[in-house]
């Protein structure tokens, strides 16, 4: 199993690379999950005073057969963050082991485990149909909001929805500084507009309207959307 260790605006000295070898022990993770194939740390660095208990952010990704696994935490220093960040993981390993054996144990198999365990398993479309094996062979079709996906990728679309009230533009940047994020997606409390507040260079900051009522009534929405405003 790899451990990748990377900087995000930061850079990473060697000894704490070694110490998260030392602290991601591998032999105990590989006992909860024994498909794991990698795990990265991501380090990022919070240059706002208001954060400075919060200065550092350490992520983790576990990477194996079954679902990406993700913890992160964030305190006054890397190490902190990095043990914060690795008690979640651990509990979260732990939680999916102890389900897992607690499912096996009741002589339940997931979807995922009926191919292996059962020989010529039918196979079962999105519907719950059995499907030939020409059809089983076949590159699968994957649908994603208003996309189609044919195969693995290399598309993926994560998508999210979150509830938003009303926000001024100086509160939009200080919830961006808070999450270390490059970008924030708000409703402007002035306009009403869908509106995003990105980073440009440094501490200069830029800011993007939508005004889908105009839009819609002039036509003028350019091919490339709003999206292409942003490396400006």
């Amino acid at each position: 199993m790899d451990i990748v260790v990377k900087g995000r605006k930061t850079e990473v000295p060697e000894r704490f690379r070694k110490h998260v070898a030392e602290k991601l022990n591998v032999d105990k993770i590989q006992k909860y999950d024994g498909k794991v194939i990698s795990l990265d740390v991501e380090v990022s660095k919070e240059h706002n005073p208001r954060q400075a208990d919060r200065s550092d952010r350490v992520e983790i990704t576990l990477r194996s057969r079954g679902p990406v696994i993700r913890a992160e935490a964030a305190a006054a220093d890397p190490y902190a963050a990095l043990d914060l960040a690795h008690e979640k993981l651990e509990s979260r390993l732990r939680r999916q082991h102890d389900k897992r054996h607690s499912r096996r144990g009741a002589g339940r198999l997931s979807a995922a485990e009926v191919a292996d365990a059962v020989p010529d398993a039918a196979t079962l479309n999105g519907s719950g149909q059995p499907v030939s094996a020409d059809e089983a062979d076949a590159i699968p079709t994957t649908r994603i909001g208003s996309l189609e996906v044919q195969g693995e990728g290399p598309l993926i679309v994560r998508e999210k929805t979150h509830s938003a009230s009303p926000m001024s533009l100086d509160q939009a940047l200080y919830e961006m500084e808070l999450v270390g994020h490059d970008f924030y997606l708000f409703v402007d409390s002035d306009t009403k507009m869908p509106s995003v507040v990105y980073r440009r260079h440094g501490y200069d900051y830029g800011v993007i309207h939508l005004n889908s009522d105009q839009a819609s009534s002039n036509g003028e929405a350019g091919a490339g959307g709003a999206g292409g405003a942003l490396g400006g």
